[in-house]
């Protein structure tokens, strides 16, 4: 099969990505940690990661138990940068629930008609209803980041974005539904190795986009946005959650933990649910840009 874009990705490697990113991409093993400021050297064993993900399986069920008992409206926002592994934690999040119960919502770009409303209005029409667990595979937060390096908003309209936001958020959390805000992120030169893996392997081009190419050229402004954006919507009655995802198996264990962690369902075991882990999850001071 051709190479999606042309191979634009493999080409970003080998003539515009910087020496050191390079470098760290084609000595590093499978299981070595290519970022420097992570704070392990190598993923976690799988036979560790595995045992203790059967374990949250079985707290995810409790927890989903409770939220069709309690009538109980839960929505986890999962935010990050491209190829952080996003999709992957909402996979293990999702693997014995109920899609009834527990439904992801990914938005694709908005319609005309959508342009035209009210921005987090089709955020709200997708918001769950007693009973139910969303999970936004992104959100409204798009506007915070991607909209704003790749010009797709002009600057009062993010202004305006941020002037509504806590109001907003607290309008959610007035209404009960308990809101859950994780931002992963992961380091340059694994975001580029996930890249070229995806740009390889035929089961995974799909989930390439134009944008993925054309942002990897564009590290620091992402970077000055997320600070941006963090800085500005860190605060109660919904902060963030920053999980260093340059170890998958670390970071879907530390999104499943931040929710079952924060709710008292009936049942739930705290040995099962197991300590977090604050080198990798924690508040805005963990993300470095």
């Amino acid at each position: 099969m051709p190479l999606p874009f042309d191979g634009a990705i493999s080409r970003y490697f080998e003539t515009e990505a910087p020496a050191a990113i390079r470098k760290a991409v084609a000595e590093g093993d499978a299981d070595e940690v290519l970022s420097g400021s992570y704070p392990y050297d190598r993923w976690l064993r799988k036979k560790d990661y595995e045992t203790a993900l059967d374990a949250l399986q079985i707290e995810l069920m409790k927890f989903q138990r409770w939220v069709q008992d309690a009538g109980a409206r839960v929505v986890v926002l999962f935010e990050g940068r491209d190829a952080a592994g996003k999709g992957g934690a909402i996979r293990r999040f999702t693997l014995n629930t109920n899609p009834r119960v527990v439904r992801i919502v990914a938005l694709p770009r908005p319609t005309e008609r959508e342009a035209g409303q009210w921005y987090f209005q089709r955020y709200v029409a997708a918001l769950p209803a007693a009973g139910e667990v969303v999970l936004f595979d992104r959100s409204w937060y798009n506007r915070g980041v991607v909209e704003q390096v790749f010009g797709f908003c002009t600057a009062a309209e993010r202004a305006r974005f941020f002037a509504q936001l806590p109001g907003f958020e607290a309008t959610l959390a007035g209404e009960g539904i308990r809101l859950f805000k994780l931002w992963l992120e992961v380091g340059r030169a694994e975001q580029l190795r996930r890249m070229l893996a995806r740009e390889k392997d035929p089961l995974k081009q799909w989930k390439l986009s134009r944008l993925d190419v054309d942002g990897l050229a564009r590290w620091e402004a992402y970077s000055a946005a997320i600070g941006e954006t963090l800085a500005a919507s860190h605060r109660p009655p919904a902060p963030w959650t920053v999980i260093l995802a340059d170890d998958k198996y670390r970071a879907r264990l530390a999104a499943i933990r931040t929710v079952l962690a924060a709710i008292d369902y009936g049942g739930r075991d705290r040995a099962a649910i197991g300590a977090g882990d604050p080198r990798i999850c924690g508040g805005p001071g963990l993300w470095h840009g």
